[in-house]
């Protein structure tokens, strides 16, 4: 069996607390294939960018590169987060266009070839991660690399009108033609993908979904959506309960019922129109006055950029406002928390929730909806309020689902989330639970990797 390759922004090195759920799964691929995963190391230097740290642990190497600090400003967070990731995410409002930081991409991702190169082998399976490195594979066959090579986005593919409103998109975006295999969370990404190839690559479909390029270059493309490790999830969130954590939240509820929100600080994930939804709720439904405690657990994310500073400020404004309008002396509606928790009380959190506020404005998948259900106590689960804009709709359609920007709907969704009968919320989460546990983390691995040997043969 080939040798597995793994190259994404971060790497998960042994003893280092990032262990998230995509980890989990490309640390057990790594171990079944035996393999190498590469990297950014997280470390900023004065000098010497590109210079290799290497560890082991099993038949598993780990590899990465240090950045010096303009390396990392171009690259990070210039291009891939203030160019690409509100271009991903549809937010045209929000793009940097400046060059200097697009250059530095590209030449951050030249680095990664030119380090990446010497250490494969022509039969490695290649598996390059998210938007970070788009152009790499390219980079890497200049270089005279020919194993085949897979990508896989995990946040939204935009439509081709929107990609094309980035200056030089084709060079960037027709890097991807360089790929043998392209993975999508969805199918409306996938396709939407083929049509920019179509209309700028000047590229036909074949039947099966394949890109084929007019110099007769093929690139196959497939959405395969993300899971998450639905056995681990669910037996540490049975075992956080007793965690002093989750006890002390539970106790600060004086028998109300608990609504849940978890997300990175970013403008994705809806979080204004989120909190002015809940206090709609509190305004259209007044009966339910008092029975229903949000918290909000939002930690900072790129805390330098302007937009996210902004985002805090707005978001604390609105707390405050309603909360200020709607509290009692022995009620709080709103609790509004800027911290990290250990993952395993997040779980303990998420069973302790009725209902689970996941209403992003555009989303790649969103494995908190997926993680939130897993949680649940399988007798007496919680609601999902999840947005139809977020990959995981596609597969957790027995969730309520709301436009995130309809604020009356999403607040009437979580006046009927918090009402509904036991019997109706066991039948929706078995509903979620079946493709959650039959798709998980590892089947994601594995049907990518089968596919991309497929594509190779």
């Amino acid at each position: 069996m080939s040798r597995l390759v793994v190259v994404s922004n971060r790497v998960a090195v042994p003893g280092e607390d990032r262990a998230g759920g995509l980890a989990v799964g490309l640390e057990a691929a790594l171990r079944t294939h035996g393999g190498l995963w590469f990297g950014w190391s997280g470390k900023t230097v004065r000098e010497d960018s590109g210079r290799l740290h290497e560890q082991s642990e099993g038949d598993v190497r780990y590899v990465t590169m240090d950045l010096d600090r303009r390396d990392h400003d171009d690259y990070y967070n210039g291009f891939a987060n203030r160019t690409l990731w509100p271009l991903l995410h549809s937010r045209l409002d929000l793009v940097d266009y400046a060059r200097e930081t697009r250059e530095g991409y590209r030449r951050v991702n030249a680095l990664f070839a030119d380090r990446l190169a010497p250490l494969l082998r022509k039969d490695d399976a290649v598996w390059i991660h998210d938007y970070h490195l788009i152009p790499l594979a390219a980079l890497l066959r200049e270089r005279g690399i020919d194993c085949r090579i897979g990508f896989f986005l995990h946040v939204p593919m935009p439509s081709a009108d929107l990609v094309s409103a980035l200056p030089e998109h084709a060079r960037l975006f027709g890097s991807l033609y360089a790929y043998d295999l392209l993975g999508f969370q969805t199918s409306r990404d996938a396709d939407r993908f083929r049509t920019y190839a179509r209309i700028f690559g000047r590229a036909t479909i074949d039947g099966d979904g394949t890109v084929v390029l007019p110099g007769g270059g093929r690139v196959a493309v497939t959405s395969i959506p993300i899971g998450i490790d639905a056995t681990r999830i669910a037996s540490q969130s049975a075992a956080a309960v007793n965690k002093p954590a989750v006890r002390a939240l539970r106790e600060s509820l004086s028998g109300r019922l608990l609504a849940i929100g978890v997300d990175r600080l970013d403008y994705s994930k809806g979080l204004p129109e989120r909190f002015r939804a809940f206090g709609r709720y509190i305004e259209r439904h007044p009966s339910e006055r008092g029975r229903l405690t949000f918290l909000q657990i939002a930690p900072v994310s790129r805390g330098d950029v302007a937009e996210y500073r902004h985002l805090r400020d707005q978001l604390e404004g609105i707390a405050g406002h309603i909360n200020g309008t709607h509290a009692e002396p022995d009620w709080t509606p709103l609790r509004y928390v800027n911290r990290n928790f250990a993952h395993a009380t997040l779980t303990g959190f998420y069973r302790a929730a009725k209902v689970a506020l996941v209403t992003p404005l555009r989303d790649g998948m969103n494995l908190v909806a997926k993680e939130y259900v897993a949680a649940q106590d399988p007798e007496d689960p919680g609601v999902l309020v999840l947005s139809m804009l977020a990959g995981a709709a596609a597969e957790l359609d027995a969730a309520l689902l709301v436009n995130p920007y309809d604020l009356d709907g999403v607040a009437d969704a979580i006046a009927r989330a918090s009402t509904m009968s036991r019997e109706e919320r066991r039948e929706r989460w078995q509903s979620m639970m079946r493709p959650i546990a039959g798709s998980d983390i590892h089947a994601w691995c594995r049907q990518f990797l089968d596919r991309l040997a497929e594509v190779a043969t």
